[in-house]
């Protein structure tokens, strides 16, 4: 009786720190400026710490929620982070001198100068999260930019593509991102025209508001990653 208590009390310990580790590697925001530029790709970690990335694997800023829950409806500010943070020093090659080692509890590895050129000094690794990138050998269009991070796929349109949206991110997993074309009204070229099952339509180029959004979210939820349009 008492080994089967032992045991299970194991597991639970072992599930908890299973889920808490997960949970480092959420990505959490994917954020667009003007309506039709990537910002930057934000993960969560368990101190609640977001990481913004760029789509190239750059680590760009990170901090804290200003305020509950301001951060995924206004994710243009975040609150500086005042806990740990430490850099690869000059004791390390000078692939990683200067970049980010750990943020609190979240630890950071890059790709050596061994690796192919389109990953050497890029992000490998965000805590328990492993990051691979698009080869060399594949479209010019997205050739480094970020591929995977965990079990997330990410996907761009191709160098044969409307050059309105050529290299834009596509999808992220099985959701669908679309923007309107070069045929399409001025105004709105290049401009986010779906998200998901969301579309946008925006102001016309006679329109006083020339350019603006007109219709559709500026912040909305899709299978736990939010997609916020700033």
């Amino acid at each position: 009786m008492f080994y089967t208590k032992y045991m299970k009390k194991i597991v639970l310990i072992s599930l908890l720190f299973i889920a808490e580790s997960a949970y480092c590697q959420e990505l959490s925001h994917v954020t667009f400026s003007g309506g039709a530029t990537l910002s930057f790709f934000s993960f969560r970690t368990d101190q609640d710490i977001f990481i913004r990335i760029s789509d190239e694997g750059k680590v760009q800023e990170w901090g804290t929620d200003p305020g509950p829950g301001r951060y995924y409806y206004d994710p243009r500010k975040l609150q500086p982070y005042l806990g740990r943070v430490e850099y690869f020093g000059q004791e390390y090659d000078s692939v990683f001198r200067g970049k980010v080692k750990s943020i609190g509890t979240c630890t950071f590895t890059y790709y050596d100068k061994y690796e192919t050129a389109s990953k050497i000094g890029k992000l490998k690794t965000i805590g328990r999260i492993a990051i691979d990138y698009y080869d060399n050998y594949e479209d010019a269009a997205f050739r480094g930019k970020l591929k995977f991070a965990g079990n997330v796929l990410f996907s761009y349109y191709s160098s044969f593509e409307n050059e309105a949206f050529r290299g834009k991110l596509k999808s992220v997993n099985n959701n669908s991102i679309t923007y309107y074309s070069t045929f399409d009204e001025k105004a709105s070229t290049g401009k986010l025209k779906s998200i998901g099952s969301s579309e946008y339509i925006w102001f016309p180029s006679y329109d006083r508001y020339r350019g603006g959004l007109k219709s559709g979210p500026i912040t909305q939820v899709i299978n736990n990653i939010t997609y916020t349009i700033m």
